[in-house]
């Protein structure tokens, strides 16, 4: 399960296909997801999309013009997905208010308590 989401870009490409901000899921070009995500090489973008494809997250159109015209949108389980993906979002806003301000975004929070020995 957690298979379907493994990947360093899926969780943005699916936030712009959540509709980003508004909220509205919506139909991307592929040039649209290229420009929503700019740190993504093309060659990546291609691979996690086809992945989600292949797990049943994300419907790929190819419409038979010059150029082709590619278009990417959440299936039914896609969008099934916003609940708990939303409620991820909350831990993680939640976590980032519970940390102390010196590790907030320096990923050194300590993992390890030590407790002192009983005499």
């Amino acid at each position: 399960m957690f298979r379907i989401l493994q990947g360093r870009w899926k969780l943005a490409i699916l936030f712009h296909l959540f509709g980003g901000v508004d909220k509205k899921c919506r139909v991307m070009r592929f040039s649209e997801l290229e420009r929503a995500v700019p740190a993504i090489s093309q060659k990546m973008l291609i691979q996690q999309l086809r992945e989600l494809e292949r797990d049943g997250v994300v419907l790929r159109t190819i419409y038979p013009q010059i150029p082709p015209r590619v278009e990417y949108q959440l299936t039914k389980i896609g969008i099934a997905l916003r609940p708990a993906l939303r409620a991820l979002l909350a831990w993680a806003a939640h976590r980032k208010e519970a940390m102390p301000p010196s590790t907030q975004n320096k990923g050194d929070a300590p993992r390890t308590v030590f407790v002192p020995k009983k005499s």
